[in-house]
């Protein structure tokens, strides 16, 4: 296993981990455009590391609702200059590509991520599961109701839950199991991976709100939760409509809640934050 991930899953026993977000592309919902510029994604990349941050995630290929999908050479084309120029500052700390090409997430490893995350549960590209089981790093499976290309802000789809009978956690918790089970079939080791509720994605406010408050029923796979509602739709529809970089507070209790309800990673566009409100959730739940 790539000794990053060991060393992540090292310190994970010890506490949660703060993901920060290096978004390279130009249409990503909060940052879009801002870090393409090698120069700025370095700088971008040591502020995070000076705040606190755990490992970084960094992606070529914008997830948010309604995105068009690139080119495989597209999105590479955008990652690698960024990976190499940081390589070339000495950037140290441990980072995760936010991918759902195999190819590109063969180059990512080849080129120094730890961490696949696959945002359709390595199911987007057939190849996936046979190149993370090779590569030896880490994946992040996460639940999702449709591609991001076809799905929709959280404030506009009222507030009831799209899933029917018992719930959105009901149905997060069989997929998610049903994806450790299938890439245990595939080679993929049980401790090479996270696990992502997919906050946003398609479901609707009560659907986050729940899955949020539902945690500890994920927490019962075995396996560390990824939680990231940072600056989403949900949070700012909660607070009244406000807009994307007025969620911060809301980001903030978000994230606190779901460390309490069992959260192990929170990927963050504030690093800084999210750094103080672990060691308060920490501090109060070793009081």
């Amino acid at each position: 296993m790539h000794p990053d991930f060991v060393e992540l899953s090292r310190r994970l026993k010890q506490g949660p981990l703060v993901m920060g977000i290096l978004n390279v592309t130009p249409d990503s919902f909060s940052d879009g455009g801002l870090w393409l510029d090698p120069g700025a994604a370095v700088a971008h990349a040591q502020a995070m590391a000076e705040q606190g941050a755990d490992l970084l995630d960094i992606g070529g290929e914008s997830t948010r609702p309604g995105a068009p999908a690139v080119g495989l050479e597209e999105e590479w084309d955008r990652l690698l200059p960024v990976l190499r120029a940081l390589r070339a500052a000495g950037g140290s700390l441990p980072w995760s590509v936010d991918t759902q090409k195999a190819e590109v997430a063969r180059r990512a490893v080849a080129e120094g991520a730890c961490l696949v995350n696959d945002v359709s549960a390595l199911r987007a590209d057939a190849a996936m599961p046979g190149v993370v089981a090779a590569s030896g790093a880490g994946a992040c499976l996460m639940h999702r109701l449709e591609a991001p290309s076809g799905a929709q802000w959280s404030p506009h789809e009222g507030q009831g839950s799209r899933y029917p009978g018992d719930g959105v956690s009901a149905a997060v918790l069989a997929f998610l199991k049903e994806r450790l089970e299938d890439c245990a079939a595939r080679g993929i080791a049980r401790e090479a991976l996270w696990l992502d509720p997919g906050l946003g994605f398609g479901k609707t406010v009560s659907d986050n709100l729940r899955l949020i408050k539902d945690l500890p029923l994920l927490a019962g796979l075995g396996r560390p939760l990824l939680v990231g509602p940072s600056r989403k739709s949900f949070v700012g529809a909660v607070a009244g409509g406000i807009p994307v970089e007025g969620r911060l507070a809301g980001t903030l209790a978000a994230c606190s809640v779901a460390l309490w309800q069992g959260a192990s990673v929170l990927r963050v566009h504030d690093v800084k934050e999210a750094v103080q409100a672990v060691r308060m959730v920490g501090a109060i739940r070793a009081s």
